[in-house]
């Protein structure tokens, strides 16, 4: 008698039969593919058993060639051979040309555009790349067709960029099951394997992009404190030294692009090679015949030390961010193949006064964690395995409300998922539509913060300022993606945006809003008073006008001509601050000297003087609804 296995829909029907998933580790330089087998996550080799994987795509005359067939051709046909495009993802033209890579850029509709030999392809299509080669290296390694993969991202990936490598993914065959932070991929790797618990810091410096963030690890809860960091700061930056410096000393200029290339990619062969030797030879084929110059690593150290110092910096704003010292951090651990340096080793530990974790591979750490959280994501959940994940936003966000200013909605280092909701209410009487703005950053004005998105909330009923009730909603999901709906609460018309911004933070931008967010918080807070005290003013003026036009036969002459008076010098006082603005704006230095206390008693004078007219208001008011009715009709409302 035949025997039949019975299984629950969506079950396999083979108890030991696993769910095939993947962590990639998609980077600057190298990428690479890891997977749980027999509950130890590994790494999967291509067929000559290398594990990493050369960022390179090249566009050849009749294919694509991906990892290290495309690197031979680097120096060789750099226009067409893209390196690096982790650093131009969710980016603008702008941005990318800012960059000075050697590499010819088209504008798109929503990011950078890379021109080749074959067309013009997004960053998104040329990861996507890299991205289908570790698919299907994955996929015959494994023996089957992957259910889901979680992409790392460097943890100061802003929207737009954490939005570009999703569609990556898609447009690779993945179903992506979450987009992770590196730096928690490497605590989760560290985490498990090592079952440590206490505070830990994960110093991550990959080839294009730099992130320090703040665990806290307690009997398998991975608790992000905080994070910092620089999306344009990695080992790029340290072969461009190089490269400068022998452009320096060797008298190159005016060099083309290929040229260019050329001495970028002998820079890096020099700088992995200082790593484990005192002096090496850089050697470059240039159009014009070779160079060749000795390196040796104490020079190295001294050129590349501001950009050491620059990493250190952003770890001790990140730690203080955290509410923490030194001391109390048990460990680092080290990720990325730039961590290889002996100088970033040096420096690192002599901040945090320990010798730093690298046991396990800096460049494999960020995908075995991913391969977890993968594993663990589709179900393959091992028998006491039970542990939680907490990430969180990088920098705070809210959005725009009178005056310029920022109400702050979800601040910075919330745990994520979040979802957090605010009411606000209408500026003017018969207001029957709203503006959000989106925005992102640490200030407390508008302009000095990032525009995400904007959207209208249309059919508020006609009511007077300040009685409609508008409850908005920012819901950060697991990867960090934002969704933000406002509701009008009485008539529950409502509107709403998935944040997808078509390019991505300046160079400088997430380094400058928080160190400016501190500098600047004491002019801020004076700034903030201002705005507030110019919003409430320009209300009490227009509510004034109103009321004038509706009752103003209960004002006698001389309540009259005051109050006319106040309202002329309140709109003096209002074209000034406006004025100031502009000049500010523009540049110009302001002959205008408006501050927050003469606007506040420039309220109290106008209050003061219609506080009499706004009784007699009230009255009319109250008579006209009482007019005609009975003592029983009112007793019975």
């Amino acid at each position: 008698m035949a025997l039949l296995q019975i299984s629950e829909p969506g079950e396999s029907p083979v108890p030991h039969q696993r769910k095939l998933a993947v962590g990639i580790d998609l980077g600057t330089t190298h990428s690479l593919v890891a997977s749980v087998r027999s509950s130890v996550p590994e790494v999967l080799l291509d067929e000559a058993g290398r594990a990493l994987l050369p960022s390179i795509v090249r566009y050849a005359p009749d294919t694509i060639q991906v990892g290290h067939d495309a690197r031979e051709h680097q120096a060789a046909d750099s226009l067409n051979t893209i390196a690096s495009v982790k650093r131009f993802m969710g980016r603008s033209l702008e941005e990318a040309r800012s960059e000075g890579v050697a590499y010819e850029f088209a504008d798109g509709e929503d990011m950078v555009r890379l021109k080749t030999r074959r067309g013009d392809f997004s960053p998104v299509e040329v990861s996507s790349q890299i991205l289908r080669t570790l698919r299907e290296r994955a996929e015959a390694a494994l023996g089957g067709e992957l259910v889901g993969a979680v992409i790392t991202v460097p943890a100061y990936f802003d929207d737009a960029q954490r939005q570009a490598t999703r569609d990556a993914g898609r447009l690779a065959g993945l179903t992506v099951l979450r987009l992770l932070n590196e730096p928690t991929a490497a605590a989760i790797a560290y985490g498990l394997d090592h079952g440590a618990e206490g505070v830990y810091a994960v110093y991550d410096l990959g080839g294009g992009t730099f992130d320090i963030s703040v665990l806290r690890l307690t009997k398998g809860v991975f608790e992000v404190v905080a994070t910092g960091g620089d999306t344009q700061l990695g080992g790029d930056d340290f072969d461009r030294c190089i490269v400068d410096e022998v452009c320096r000393s060797q008298q190159l200029a005016n060099l083309g692009k290929g040229d260019l290339r050329a001495l970028y990619v002998a820079a890096r062969v020099a700088r992995e090679a200082l790593s484990n030797t005192d002096e090496t030879l850089f050697e470059a084929e240039l159009s014009t015949g070779t160079v060749r110059m000795p390196l040796g690593r104490q020079a190295f150290e001294s050129w590349a030390q501001p950009l050491v110092n620059k990493t250190l910096d952003r770890a001790r704003v990140t730690l203080r961010d955290a509410g923490l010292d030194v001391a109390d951090v048990k460990g680092v651990v080290m990720v990325g193949g730039a961590t290889r340096m002996p100088v970033i080793q040096r420096e690192v530990g002599r901040l945090f006064n320990t010798t730093p974790l690298t046991d396990l591979d800096p460049d494999q750490v960020v995908a075995l964690g991913a391969a977890l959280q993968a594993n663990l994501l589709v179900g393959n959940r091992s028998a006491g395995e039970d542990w939680l994940l907490l990430d969180v936003t990088p920098l705070s966000l809210g959005l725009e409300t009178m005056g310029g200013l920022v109400e702050r909605v979800i601040p910075r280092n919330s745990t994520i998922p979040v979802a957090r909701a605010q009411e606000f209410t209408t500026f003017k009487d018969g207001q029957t539509a709203m503006g959000i703005h989106v925005v992102q950053g640490e200030r407390d004005l508008v302009a000095d913060c990032r525009s995400l998105a904007r959207f209208e909330l249309r059919g508020i009923p006609p009511m007077v300022a300040g009685a409609a009730r508008i409850r908005v909603t920012f819901q950060v999901d697991a990867d960090g993606l934002l969704n933000v709906s406002a509701r009008e609460e009485s008539t529950g018309v409502e509107a709403g945006v998935t944040v997808k911004p078509s390019y991505g933070l300046s160079d400088d931008e997430v380094a400058r809003m928080l160190t400016e967010g501190m500098t600047h918080a004491s002019a801020d807070a004076q700034v903030r008073a201002l705005r507030e005290q110019q919003v409430e003013l320009q209300q009490l003026l227009e509510s004034v006008r109103a009321a004038i036009d509706a009752d103003g036969d209960l004002l006698s002459d001389d309540e009259r001509a005051n109050i006319d008076q106040i309202m002329i010098d309140s709109d003096r006082m209002l074209q000034a601050l406006a004025n100031a603005a502009a000049d500010q704006a523009s540049g110009q230095a302001s002959t205008i000297a408006v501050d927050a206390d003469a606007v506040r008693q420039q309220v109290a004078r106008f209050s003061q003087a219609t506080e009499d007219f706004a009784a007699r208001r009230m009255d009319r008011s109250i008579r006209a609804a009482l007019s005609g009715r009975t003592i029983d009709e009112i007793a019975d409302n």
